[in-house]
């Protein structure tokens, strides 16, 4: 059977993506409508490059959600933007042009041809979203959170402190990343009759990544039992109450993402957990961050601690940490956030690296950067297979630099 036109091609993606278009549409509008009652989110909305840039990141962010559809309690509420199983083999399909149909079937096709393995190229492309979205920001997130809750007391408090602290991050930063990812990612290899020691977990594939684990997630715990202590230290009922939730969730999380030993995993309801891959690409990208969120927030410290209000703070009385966190943390949020969305496709760009190199990823896995090196080995006589996730690695590369432009220039008119 002959194989879709390019018309016929584009015309089935743009329905394909049906529910991204329409989710994109009523938050334009609803953002649009209520600008100027969103603070800096609806600034936003006044810069063009800005909302480009935002939509072209939700638009990966609502096609990761939507990517293998959305049901409840057996509803199918939103249908598959993927239209096959992305480990899916079709021999007949190996390598063959975008829009060729499958075998005997006159209705479904390969909208961007076949790999060299006969898998929907498409399918891999959209379900690799949904690993970028889910990693990228929550990585990011955590090594924000060990940079401000070590680069707030390094910049107010300086001495020892700060120069131990900055010693150990330009040391990291000054090691070569690649290898640096190798050895954090790549699983230990033991000669045989090597006896394992028995305080390590045998789930574990190298105890380096799971070690730096359960250093790493313990700075969300930290920082945000400081941060209750120090806005409620006069109020010790609401303090209590917030610790000892965030103490109760935070281990809860803790215990299942950094040992992979949820709690409630034995009743068959566990929800916080990681496999081996995904633990040691999602440590090792939290790591090589960190150090630079660290100088960062460490640098922006010591500019603003000499303003006048945190002179006044000082006054009346306030301690050491409410005002590195209720002080100088919100009128650091300007560099931060726009770094935060930079930080992103930084990770986005190191995942892709991973991906790449088959560090960290099992090799049928459709993440993006695997997915170009199996299209990179015949790309001058099938371009098909490594183009399109290349295509979706640079456009979200490019929409997150776009939007950090965007909130920058809004950021400023303040």
């Amino acid at each position: 059977m002959t194989p879709l036109n390019w018309g016929q091609i584009f015309a089935q993606l743009l329905i394909q993506f049906v529910p991204v278009w329409v989710t994109l549409l009523v938050i334009f509008a609803a953002s649009i409508t209520f600008k100027r009652r969103l603070g800096l989110y609806g600034k936003l909305f006044d810069s063009k490059v800005g909302m480009i840039g935002f939509g072209i990141v939700a638009f990966w962010l609502f096609t990761a959600i939507f990517s293998e559809g959305v049901a409840i309690a057996g509803i199918n509420l939103v249908p598959a933007i993927a239209t096959f199983d992305p480990l899916v083999q079709i021999a007949e399909l190996k390598n063959k042009v975008p829009g060729t149909f499958i075998p005997d079937s006159e209705e479904l096709a390969y909208l961007l041809g076949g790999d060299n393995l006969g898998r929907d190229v498409f399918s891999r492309m959209v379900i690799g979203a949904k690993g970028v979205m889910s990693i990228a920001p929550a990585a990011t997130t955590i090594a924000f959170m060990v940079g401000i809750t070590l680069g707030l007391p390094a910049g107010y408090f300086g001495g020892r402190f700060d120069t131990s602290l900055s010693f150990v991050a330009n040391l990291v930063l000054a090691f070569p990343v690649i290898l640096l990812f190798y050895l954090l990612v790549t699983p230990e290899i033991r000669e045989a009759g090597t006896e394992i020691p028995l305080w390590l977990n045998n789930t574990w594939t190298t105890s380096i990544p799971n070690i730096l684990a359960a250093i790493l997630f313990a700075f969300p715990i930290v920082f945000f039992i400081i941060l209750w202590n120090s806005k409620f230290f006069t109020q010790p009922a609401t303090r209590l109450l917030l610790i000892s939730l965030t103490l109760l969730l935070g281990f809860w999380a803790y215990s299942g993402l950094a040992f992979n030993a949820d709690p409630l995993s034995a009743f068959g309801l566990g929800v916080f957990g990681m496999s081996p891959n995904l633990l040691n690409v999602f440590v090792s990208v939290v790591f090589v961050n960190s150090p630079t969120v660290f100088r960062i927030v460490r640098g922006l410290t010591l500019d603003i601690q000499t303003r006048d209000y945190v002179a006044a703070a000082q006054t009346r009385g306030e301690g050491p940490w409410y005002i590195m966190l209720w002080e100088i943390l919100p009128n650091a949020r300007g560099p931060l956030i726009v770094d935060f969305c930079l930080r992103i496709g930084y990770t986005t760009i190191l995942l892709g690296t991973l991906g790449f190199f088959g560090l960290g990823v099992s090799p049928e896995s459709p993440d993006w950067g695997s997915t170009i090196n199996d299209g990179r080995k015949l790309l001058s006589i099938y371009p098909h297979p490594a183009l399109p996730p290349a295509l979706a690695l640079m456009s979200l590369v490019l929409g997150l630099n776009l939007l950090a432009d965007g909130l920058r220039e809004e950021s400023l008119k303040d």
